[in-house]
């Protein structure tokens, strides 16, 4: 009796193993390609956190919180760390940070690409092509239209031209054009924001004030600022936005650097991306609204 038991036992514990088998085994041959697709960006996404660089300059904040929202909706961890231009490219060499998304070449960031070239991945693929950097001064200074008027006009200005921050690419430049023109002038380094609100007063108050701005910026729907004249093309002329990234972003992350150089925006969107994102209680609510009104021109970048 206890010998059939302990057979009976065998053959039922067989029969177990073979049903737990043949329930294992559900793959379908034909999705095998898709199963290994879905492994490798499985990796990827549980990878490390992305860190993106950002300055504040209204369109840096608009779009790096644009790409956090859109990585972040495809499972990534994105962290933005806030540093000035200079520090940037130091920990884009070093490794401590992936990616900085505005380069802007061929002349206001070419000091930064001459420097690092060999240790920075500096892009081929531009997001935006009608970029313009140059002094401007508002409407109603009607004294002044190009860059060679200023000095004779320095007591209106006090002898200051009201810049930004001391590491911008565009502050070096300036520095450059205030000895082509022999300038009678001052560059102030301050912030984007002190700038902004210096120009806000000026113009509250009708009175004088010289600045370096750029296009795209929302400064120009809000006030009436005409750029100068730049007979010696200092400033040179259409500037294009790069991003660059560290050595090995590309291959640690494929999928997110085929993304972002997909990535290309014009005057309208770029435009319309700083306004919801000014607008906004917090930068990434305003970047994902309007995401969600764009997600056609977003999927073009990621799909």
């Amino acid at each position: 009796m206890n010998k059939w038991k302990k057979e009976l036992s065998i053959i039922f514990t067989l029969l177990v193993v073979a049903v737990l088998t043949a329930c294992g085994d559900t793959s379908d041959p034909s999705n095998s390609d898709q199963t290994e697709e879905d492994q490798e960006s499985h990796t990827e996404v549980n990878n490390e956190e992305i860190t993106i660089g950002q300055i504040n300059w209204a369109e840096n904040i608009a779009v790096t919180n644009m790409w956090k929202a859109i990585l972040e909706d495809k499972g990534y961890n994105v962290q933005l760390n806030v540093l000035d231009m200079g520090v940037m490219m130091q920990a884009l060499e070093s490794g401590d940070m992936d990616a900085h998304l505005e380069i802007w070449l061929p002349v206001q960031d070419a000091n930064y690409l001459e420097e690092y070239q060999e240790t920075v991945n500096f892009s081929e693929a531009t997001w935006f092509d009608n970029a313009k950097v140059g002094l401007v001064v508002p409407e109603y200074v009607e004294e002044v239209n190009s860059i060679e008027d200023l000095n004779e006009h320095k007591d209106l200005f006090e002898g200051e031209i009201v810049g930004f921050d001391a590491g911008a690419g565009t502050m070096d430049v300036t520095k450059e054009l205030i000895d082509d023109y022999n300038l009678e002038f001052e560059l102030l380094a301050s912030s984007e924001a002190t700038m902004l609100v210096e120009i806000r007063e000026s113009i509250k108050n009708e009175e004088p004030i010289v600045a370096p701005l750029w296009t795209p910026h929302w400064a120009f729907s809000k006030y009436d600022l005409k750029f100068l004249e730049d007979p010696q093309n200092t400033y040179g002329g259409v500037e294009k936005i790069h991003h660059a990234t560290r050595e090995g972003f590309s291959e640690d992350f494929p999928n997110v650097s085929e993304w972002i150089n997909n990535w290309k925006m014009n005057d309208e969107q770029i435009g319309e991306l700083i306004d919801y994102v000014e607008n906004a209680e917090e930068p990434l609510d305003g970047a994902k609204e309007w995401i969600d009104e764009n997600q056609e021109l977003v999927d073009e970048w990621v799909e």
